[in-house]
């Protein structure tokens, strides 16, 4: 019964990989709901510091801070692309990287010099692979990134654009919608650009204390550190929502594999047994005869 036991070894196997799957399904949904919670958390600071741009700005104090500054030509820009540093995960990471190669062929159409800063293992193998230069390569950053890790990624960049070194700085990410739909998008850095003011439209009157220009001096670095936070923790639940429902359908795939396996085992024994009698009731009625 050399297929019946091929048949047992692969079921075996099967059900081996449905307990690693479940398991990881399993974290994953766990690790989920913790990663959503601080996208949840970090949402509101981040409207919070977009309306106090949007009320504080003005187009004549945009023109003496660097990083309101607007050049007239971008020739140097700096693509920040966030992916994970694990896979099993289905085709998150793959739609970073098609949303960043997509990003990154235009702005070399515009004539632009495009430097790439890429967090993650799998962001880092596949432009390696494709044997593109990387100005800086980050795989230190976990899935519980803190805001420390957003100033250490974005710093040295403001520095660089508030010096004019760089003409603008762009984020590749996945934005977090739910725990299905985690679509990358880019985001325009740098420069600053005071969000849309949303309310009922009714201009408001402030007393600035001690001025505007020290609020937006304080505010702006602030304001382009949490955009990066609010990306990497977004990021991080996207990918934990993709391995759960990855890991889900591998599970729900190993079910259906099983089932029809143990199939064939069963009408392999099946025959095997009819054969075995059909076997002793022949070699019965040749004796009798």
């Amino acid at each position: 019964m050399a297929k019946g036991r091929e048949l047992k070894g692969r079921i075996k196997s099967v059900e081996n990989t449905r307990k690693i799957t479940r398991t990881m399904e399993m974290v994953a949904t766990s690790k989920m709901k913790r990663a959503a919670d601080r996208v949840a958390s970090a949402r509101p600071y981040a409207l919070a510091l977009g309306e106090l741009l949007s009320q504080v700005y003005t187009p004549e104090l945009a023109d003496r801070f660097p990083l309101l500054r607007r050049p007239t030509q971008v020739k140097r820009v700096a693509l920040v692309v966030l992916t994970a540093n694990r896979g099993l995960c289905g085709g998150f990471n793959t739609n970073l990287l098609r949303e960043a190669r997509a990003r990154l062929a235009e702005l070399e159409q515009q004539g632009a010099t495009v430097e790439l800063h890429v967090v993650g293992k799998k962001g880092i193998g596949f432009f390696k692979y494709l044997g593109r230069a990387l100005a800086e390569q980050r795989a230190d950053i976990s899935d519980k990134p803190t805001a420390a890790d957003a100033a250490s990624l974005i710093e040295s960049l403001m520095g660089r654009f508030a010096s004019g070194e760089l003409d603008a700085v762009l984020l590749t990410y996945a934005k977090y919608k739910s725990a299905l739909s985690t679509p990358p998008a880019t985001e325009h850095v740098l420069p600053v650009v005071a969000p849309a003011t949303v309310g009922t439209g009714v201009a408001r009157d402030f007393l600035l204390a001690p001025s505007a220009d020290a609020l937006l001096e304080a505010l702006l670095p602030l304001y382009v550190r949490n955009t990066v936070y609010r990306a990497l923790v977004e990021t991080a639940a996207g990918e934990q929502g993709a391995r759960r429902t990855a890991m889900k359908n591998a599970t729900d795939n190993a079910t259906e594999i099983l089932q029809l396996l143990k199939r064939t085992y069963n009408s392999a024994r099946q025959a095997q047994i009819t054969q075995e009698i059909a076997e002793i009731v022949g070699g019965a009625s040749a004796l009798q005869g």
